[in-house]
Parts: C-alpha cells; structure tokens; sequence
C-alpha cells in the first residue's frame, strides 16, 4: 500500500496444492486454525507455503486515499512513459520470471500446463503488437484548417479490481493495463487464494512502476474478504470504477449497487460459451480444440460449455472427441501433461448431469469421481471428463447443461435436426446469438460462405474465433469480456485501459473567429448566402 510492505496481526495463510490431494481435510482444518489463531504459526509443515496479511478497513480506506492521492501525477505523466515504456518493462520482467509465476500459480493450485496458458496470455496483453493497438485508440489527431481536432480517452481515476478466487493471478495482470490509461488501481487479493494476486502485483508489476518513477501509490493490494471490501469501496468518495469478477447473480446486483452510488460497474461474469460444428468441419481439429472444455476441470470462465453440430459432422466429431477425452487424466499440478484439478465439492456436477440425462440426454463417457490414480471412486477429488450428447436444438435449453454455465467437466453436444443447409445455418445463429450469457462463440467451417454469414450475424459475445483454439490468446484481442449474463448491461469485450477510460473530444485552435466556427459548415454550402 502506498509503496510500502505491511504487516498485520491478522494472516491469510496459504497451503501447498500437493497437500490438498494428499489429504484436504487436514490441510483446510490446519488452514483454518491458524487463521483462528487457534494454531500458533511456529514449526510449521512444509504444506504452509506462504502467509498474506489480511487488512483491516483502516488499511483499506488508506490504500483508496493512496490511490486517489497519486491520481493527478500519474495521469498527467506522457503516455510514452506510462504506456509505452511501463508496458515494455512489465512484458520484459514477466518473461524474465515466467518460471516463477508458473511455480507460484502451481503452488496454488494451477496445473502447470495450465499455468504456463496464463503466462502466455499476459505476454500477449503486455506484447509490443497489443499495446500499439490499445495507443492507437487512446488517442488520434486530425487536421482541420488551422485547428487540431483530438479524439482522446481520459482516465476514469481510482479504480478498484476484484478478481476470482479461480484466476485471481491472471485477472489481477489484465487489471494492470487500467493504469496505463492514467488511473490508479486498487486489488483485492481474494482471501481463498490470496498469493498469486499479492505475488505478481508486489514482485513483478510494483519494481516496474517504481523504475518509471511511478507516484507511490499508484498501486496497492489488500488481502480481505469480499462483502465488507466491496463495501468499503461502493461507500468511498475516492473510488470511480469497480471491475469485479464473480457469478453472473452476484455481479448483476454489484452492478446495480455500483449504479445507485455513481461507480462505473465493469463486470466479468459467468460464461457459457458454444462451439458450432458445420458439416464440412475439420472435426479432429474440431475435437482438439473441444478438449479445452476440460482443462482446469471445466472451472473457466472462457472455455468451451456447449456445442452445435451439423448432423453430417457429428458422428465423426463424437468419435474424434472420445478418443481424446480418454487422454485426459488427473494428477499433480506439477505433471505437465495434467490438465484436470480437484473438485472438492462435486454435489453440483451429478445434480446437473442427473437433470440432463433426465431430459432425455445421453451419456457418450465419464461421468463418475476418480482418485489421483484415475480410479473411480465415490469419495475421488476428481471427475472424469463427461460428454453428454443431445438429439435436436428443439427443447436443448430445457437442460440446465446447455443454458447455463455449468463450471464443471461436463460438455452437452448438441445435434441439430435434419434439415437443409441455409434452415441449418439460420437457426445455429439464432441459437448462438439467443444465448443468455456472451463471453466467448467458436466456428469450425471451411466454406468461407458459412464463415462470412456467421462472422456477419453473430453479435453476441465479446470474442469469435474460427477454425482455431477457444481458448487460446492472440494480439489486438480482448482475453474477457462480453455480452449478456457475461458482461451485464454495459457488457463488451474487456479491455481494461479502454473500459476505465472515456473519450473526450479537444479542438485546439491557432485563433479562430467564433462566427467562422459556429456557421462555417452552413455557409460552405453550395449556393447558400451568408
């Protein structure tokens, strides 16, 4: 806070994700106790890896007062420095310790290859191609006569990140890109998973900041529980925008707190994603890419949750789709080759395939729990990638794997009804672009007629991509945000330096002659008069 490390005498301690496979229930209960001081933290076991302070509301106001203090002088600082060099810096400093942040989000719990996809995407948000694009839009100049028109993006002030106990590393980064607009940002570092956040913020963005000669407290990061945060921020006068992350109930009532107390509400969502098969698709590609589903045991926002399939392309596509899923096992988050984590609680998992198998769904493979070894088991932490197959687009949306995010290993294919090509075409649109939430849609098609209707029609989402990766991160392109249950009311793609910021119109003049200006458009019309 402020460019200071504090110490608390209130801890958020952090346990090794290797010991929650090993044996959960006593790695939470020693968690627990000695965050109730009921365990004083002297000759602790190897499993306690990290301690994170947690801050009291006190600290809290302070790191907003912070943040609304440092406002000035870093907006007013030239975007070559706050941009372009601080950019350059963070990406060179995030390749230089790559290998770090992949141990840490690994120790917290992320498989590594799936560690190393989120090291990946910040590269790319922070990659010299990216930050070009998000420059061009912040600012642009034109001539007129004797005047310099601007149309330029202004910072909104302090900003306040709430990331998800899921990402919160990854998320609290992309938050990052809000201070190249000009503001200040304030994280809260989620008490369920709080040293990723406090990590990359502290070691590898706060050096950056301090080389450039940042204002102090241009960033702070307090550890805390959610409710009472987000309520010290809604009631602080200092705060002007809020990005929280979390279900789409939860973040649609913020939003509208955010409304009532004059915040601006940047909301990233569940989302429910759906993947199209047309009948010409390369459907082991197809399939491989369909794989992505279940990486992090389908607890992504981003990934694939529901697909359309053209009846030509679906036996192939199911084929090609189970042979894969038979690769995919549990384990170790150091195993690079694993891609599933432990889903502790998995209640909700069979309540959902139950209601989709009672819809008239059936099961093509998986659908039981497994220990570390791949043994199934009625106790296993882990569940076994499912893939569920429904006959017909017709009462689809009955089944709740198909209309909401089920945020489990749990992937409904959706084979559409027979019939002609533009029908086919017609209603997987409508499917897509009906759908209630709109993170992410994919296309797999090689008739470039195809791609362009469906390119042109869809308007849902705040991402496309065909014929490629769901998940996968690419220059120019936002990595989150969207439409609908995704985004809320002012949902779009999320690019953080652009959505807590506005645009401003400037028009600087060397010495212009008012009347000139006010009726000079109407007098430059052909045959008009004075």
């Amino acid at each position: 806070m402020n460019g200071e490390s504090l110490a608390s005498d209130d801890w958020v301690y952090v346990v090794d994700s290797e010991s929650l496979i090993d044996d959960a229930f006593s790695s939470l209960r020693l968690k627990r106790d000695l965050e109730r001081g009921k365990v004083a933290p002297i000759d602790l076991p190897d499993t306690v890896v990290a301690r994170v302070a947690k801050a009291d509301r006190e600290t809290v106001d302070a790191a907003l007062a912070a943040a609304r203090e440092s406002f000035p002088a870093w907006s007013a600082l030239p975007p070559d420095l706050r941009i372009d060099k601080f950019a350059a810096l963070l990406h060179r400093r995030i390749v230089d310790m790559a290998d770090d942040i992949a141990d840490v989000l690994v120790t917290e719990g992320h498989p590594l290859a799936l560690a190393r996809w989120q090291v990946s995407g910040m590269l790319e948000v922070f990659g010299a191609e990216s930050v070009s694009f998000y420059r061009s839009l912040m600012h642009q100049e034109f001539r007129r006569d004797e005047r310099r028109l601007q149309v330029r993006r202004r910072p909104d002030g302090v900003v306040c990140l709430n990331p998800p106990q899921n990402a919160p590393l990854s998320s609290a980064l992309l938050g990052v890109t809000s201070i190249m607009a000009g503001n200040t940002l304030v994280v809260r570092a989620p008490r369920s998973g709080p040293l990723g956040a406090m990590f990359v913020l502290q070691d590898v963005v706060a050096p950056v900041l301090r080389e450039i000669g940042a204002p102090p407290g241009v960033l702070n990061v307090v550890c805390g529980d959610p409710a009472p945060m987000l309520s010290a921020w809604l009631e602080s006068p200092h705060v002007d925008d809020v990005i929280y992350f979390g279900s789409s109930e939860n973040g649609l009532k913020f939003e509208q707190r955010c409304v009532a107390r004059g915040k601006k509400p940047i909301l990233e969502l569940a989302g429910n994603d759906a993947v199209t098969i047309w009948k010409d698709a390369d459907v082991e590609l197809a399939a491989e890419a369909l794989l992505e589903s279940f990486y992090g045991s389908g607890q992504l926002c981003m990934i694939p949750n529901q697909v359309l399939v053209h009846p030509e392309a679906a036996p192939g596509l199911l084929d090609a789709l189970v042979r894969r899923v038979a690769q995919v096992r549990p384990g170790r988050p150091s195993d690079p080759d694993v891609l599933l984590t432990p889903v502790l609680r998995n209640e909700k998992f069979f309540s959902c395939l139950e209601d989709s198998l009672a819809k008239g769904a059936e099961l093509v493979c998986g659908g039981h729990a497994v220990q570390v070894d791949g043994e199934r088991a009625p106790d296993g932490i882990f569940l076994e990638p499912t893939v569920v197959l429904v006959r017909g687009l017709s009462g689809a949306r009955e089944i709740d794997a198909v209309r909401h995010e089920t945020f489990f290993p749990l992937l409904p294919v959706v084979v559409a009804e027979p019939a002609t090509d533009d029908v086919l075409l017609d209603r997987f649109i409508e499917f897509v672009d009906s759908n209630e939430y709109g993170l992410r849609n994919s296309l797999w098609a090689r008739d470039p007629e195809v791609v362009d209707r469906f390119v042109g029609s869809v308007t849902g989402g705040g991402l496309l991509k065909v014929n490629d990766s769901h998940i996968g991160f690419l220059p120019y392109l936002p990595t989150h945000g969207g439409t609908g249950l995704t985004g809320g009311v002012f949902g779009e793609a999320n690019y953080p330096i652009l959505r807590t910021s506005h645009i401003q119109g400037v028009s600087i003049s060397s010495g212009s002659r008012p009347s000139e200006a006010v009726f000079g458009a109407w007098r430059n019309l052909s045959g008009q008069g004075a």
